[in-house]
C-alpha cells in the first residue's frame, strides 16, 4: 500500500519549491488559491468494511482512519501518533496488518477492510479478544484493538507462531503500559483455542 506521509509535502514549502508568492493571498477569501485552484477535488469510493459496502465521498488522500471514524462511527480504530509509528490504528486490508492513518482512502479502494468490530461480538468474542481478556493483557487498552488486529494477521498466516514470530508480528505495535509479556502470553492462548476449533 501506499501511505500519504511518502509523498505529500506541506503547502507552504510546495509553494516555496515552486516558485509562488503566497504574501498576498489571503486565505479566508473566496480567490483561487495560486497552487491548488479554488476546490479540492473529492471522489466516491466504494469500500468494504467488516463484509458491508459502503460508497464514500471524500477527498482520495483522506486518512482511512478518518472515514472509519469519523464517516463509518467504527470507533475500535484507534488514533495514536498519526504518523503510521504507533499501530494503535491497525486494521486489516486484505488480510494484511496497516496502519490506516497514513493509509489514504484511494488506497483501499475495492478491498477488504477489517476493524475490530469485525472479529467478533459481545455475544462471541473473537479467542484473541478472550485471550486478551483472560491473560488480563490490556492495562490502559488504548494498543489492545491495534495489537489484537495485528496478531489476528499473523495467526491467518501461521497458525502456531513462536515467541519470537509474536513478538516481531508486533513489532510496529507499541504498548506504553509494557504489557508485552501479557500479550505474548494471550496470542499464544488464542492460537491454542483455535487450534482447538474454536472460530476464527
Amino acid at each position: 500500500l501506499f501511505h500519504r506521509r511518502e509523498y505529500i509535502l506541506p503547502p507552504g514549502l510546495l509553494c516555496i519549491l515552486s516558485g509562488i508568492d503566497l504574501s498576498s493571498y489571503n486565505c479566508l477569501s473566496n480567490a483561487p488559491h495560486p497552487l491548488f485552484g479554488r476546490y479540492r477535488m473529492t471522489n466516491t469510493v466504494v469500500i468494504n468494511v467488516n463484509g458491508i459496502e459502503h460508497s464514500i465521498t471524500a477527498e482520495a488522500d483522506t486518512p482511512l482512519l478518518y472515514i472509519l471514524r469519523n464517516d463509518l462511527q467504527l470507533k475500535g480504530t484507534r488514533f495514536g501518533c498519526g504518523l503510521g509509528q504507533c499501530g494503535a490504528c491497525t486494521v486489516l486490508i486484505d488480510g494484511q496488518n496497516v496502519q490506516s492513518c497514513d493509509t489514504p482512502l484511494w488506497a483501499a479502494a475495492g478491498k477488504r477492510i477489517t476493524t475490530i468490530e469485525g472479529l467478533g461480538t459481545l455475544e462471541r468474542l473473537h479467542p484473541l479478544q478472550q485471550a486478551f481478556i483472560d491473560e488480563q493483557a490490556a492495562q490502559c487498552g488504548y494498543c489492545a484493538n491495534g495489537i489484537i488486529m495485528s496478531a489476528k494477521a499473523l495467526l491467518d498466516r501461521n497458525p502456531n507462531p513462536g515467541e519470537d514470530e509474536i513478538r516481531a508480528a508486533l513489532d510496529r505495535n507499541l504498548c506504553r503500559c509494557g504489557t508485552h509479556t501479557r500479550i505474548v502470553r494471550a496470542i499464544q492462548r488464542a492460537a491454542l483455542s483455535m487450534a482447538a476449533g474454536a472460530p476464527r
